[in-house]
């Protein structure tokens, strides 16, 4: 495997699993909205892409309905969701050992930069970033890929192959791929092995510690 330079890295699925909160915040928004639905893991798919694709793929809301739905999810989200969260096994280690490899790393999330901030100075890793880019919350800047190109154009010194985007989901891969830059698809997230595959993943890795054995 080649050297990179800049590691970027998705939040949800990739450093930490955030069902719980994610998943509940949902499940609150959706009985506001007169939707009931009990299984939890019937809404893991809103873990990845931005809430106004979920909330319209999944169950057809329009403009209105998914900002009011969104409106509901925050109140939850903000208040305890967010926290309703574990980093994976050996998470810390990983961002330790990269920074003593030398490697620059960034967070490139789907989720608001607000709540990304929180929740990686909550787990103590907001140490490990030099930079932090997310969606906003008025829902601009929620694609995958416009968020890879701001970090990019961050670190504007280093060429395209000296970039590498790790994450769980297609949404990951399909933005890294947007921007003519290598990815690591990592199974033990929230994306199945066949949707990192039709991804185009450049690696495929099925754990923390296979992650920190290919980056170094």
């Amino acid at each position: 495997m080649k050297k990179y330079s800049v590691v970027l890295v998705d939040l949800d699925g990739t450093l930490s699993d955030p069902k719980i909160g994610i998943t509940k915040s949902v499940q609150y928004a959706l009985e506001k909205m007169d939707i009931v639905e009990r299984d939890l893991d019937k809404l893991e798919t809103f873990i990845g892409p931005p809430l106004q694709v979920s909330f319209k793929e999944i169950y057809g809301l329009d403009d209105a309905l998914i900002n009011q739905a969104i409106t509901y999810y925050r109140e939850r989200f903000t208040d305890k969701g967010m926290f309703e969260n574990q980093l994976y096994q050996h998470i810390t280690t990983l961002l330790e050992h990269l920074k003593k490899q030398g490697y620059r790393l960034a967070v490139a999330t789907s989720k608001p930069t607000v709540f990304a901030e929180q929740i990686l100075n909550h787990f103590n890793l907001a140490q490990f970033f030099e930079l932090i880019v997310g969606s906003n919350l008025d829902g601009t800047r929620s694609a995958k890929g416009d968020i890879i190109a701001d970090v990019l154009a961050y670190f504007s010194e280093f060429n395209e192959d000296q970039f590498i985007m790790v994450g769980d989901r297609k949404y990951d891969l399909i933005g890294a791929n947007e921007n003519h830059i290598d990815s690591i698809g990592v199974t033990y997230g929230y994306g199945s092995l066949e949707e990192l595959v039709d991804a185009k993943a450049t690696y495929i890795v099925h754990s923390v510690n296979e992650l920190k054995e290919i980056l170094t």
